[in-house]
């Protein structure tokens, strides 16, 4: 939780951190929980409302200060008393850091933070730490809602009997929020709930497509094809129903998290591939690996680094990745500087890290 996790940070006097979170007021609630229940002063800014302490309705300081963000650094120092502990959360400060005059005095603020035990939090959906802050700030991401916790919002908006489904139906239903914010899971159920009387899968997933195709980075395939409509290739089909069928992993030992399929074109690869997410279930995203090259230096891999984190938010899922042999043919890093080495590098590390999890 991300409380605990600052909690242990405070404690061990790390006085810049920088939460990485797309929900900023649950992320200040569970800040401000923490703050209570160890007596820690906290002041909150932000450029709306400027500098303001939780539970009070007037700002923090003056009415010509309160907006101006030097001003909010400069006001950490004045947080704590002697033997008590101070935090200033700053609400998507990332939009400031271009200044030299702010950098320098955020720090100057974080150095002396360590003697005065004040403490600066970031708040932000990106990481962008300056070169000069580098070393003075940790990265703390925010974590998206665990199972249990989405099917407390779920039981929260369907509250009327028949409108919560069970059994398999309520797994996979849970399985389609994983990786949704809280904010999109609550008003993904309430869509549903709309639409259908009822909470139902396919709601969610046209919210993650919306969300896949903001990205540009791959695609949800929403055909309809089954097995029973491509001839042929009957001992892969046959083993993706034993490998990849929750019911039929339940007892398994060892449970395959991929196939790689080698022939000439023409012989049913993307077809069965297609196919595969309708018979056991699960949505089939197709990575494009032409789309993560970007023209900047560095562009390619942070595309790449994004697109692997929405597959594992995405998860359980089909991720349908053709061509790969031709995706990474520059993996010798003849021409390109060795961006398809780098690409191929993080996918194969990635690869290990979900095949070993």
């Amino acid at each position: 939780m991300l409380q605990d996790r600052l909690s242990e940070l405070i404690q061990a006097c790390f006085t810049g951190i920088w939460v990485e979170s797309h929900e900023h007021e649950d992320a200040l609630a569970e800040i401000g929980t923490l703050c209570q229940q160890e007596a820690w002063r906290l002041n909150i800014w932000d450029l709306e409302q400027g500098l303001r302490i939780p539970g009070q309705e007037s700002p923090a300081g003056s009415a010509a200060s309160a907006v101006d963000p030097l001003a909010a650094i400069r006001s950490a120092s004045t947080l704590a008393a002697a033997g008590s502990t101070g935090i200033l959360v700053l609400v998507n400060f990332h939009r400031f850091l271009q200044s030299a005059e702010i950098v320098q005095a955020l720090s100057r603020q974080l150095i002396d933070g360590k003697q005065s035990r004040t403490f600066i939090i970031v708040l932000s959906p990106v990481v962008q730490v300056p070169t000069e802050l580098d070393k003075l700030f940790v990265v703390v991401e925010h974590p998206l809602p665990s199972r249990p916790q989405l099917a407390e919002i779920a039981a929260g908006v369907a509250t009327e009997a028949g409108e919560l489904p069970t059994g398999t139906e309520y797994q996979r239903l849970l399985d389609s929020a994983a990786g949704l914010t809280r904010y999109q899971a609550e008003s993904a159920f309430s869509l549903s709930l709309v639409r259908h009387g009822k909470l139902q899968v396919e709601t969610l997933w046209e919210l993650k497509a919306q969300t896949l195709k903001k990205s540009g980075l791959m695609t949800l395939h929403r055909g309809h094809e089954r097995f029973d409509d491509l001839g042929g290739l009957d001992a892969v089909k046959a083993f993706c129903q034993r490998s990849l069928r929750p019911q039929a992993n339940r007892n398994s030992a060892v449970q395959a998290r991929g196939i790689l399929l080698l022939s000439p074109p023409g012989c049913g690869k993307s077809a069965l591939c297609k196919a595969l997410g309708n018979e056991v279930g699960r949505p089939t995203l197709q990575l494009d690996v032409g789309s993560l090259l970007g023209s900047l230096v560095g562009q390619s891999e942070a595309n790449i680094r994004q697109a692997l984190r929405i597959i594992d938010a995405m998860a359980p899922a089909i991720v349908y990745l053709d061509e790969c042999d031709k995706a990474f043919s520059g993996v010798s890093g003849s021409g390109d500087s060795g961006v398809s080495a780098r690409l191929f590098g993080s996918f194969l590390s990635w690869l290990v890290r979900r095949f070993t999890a």
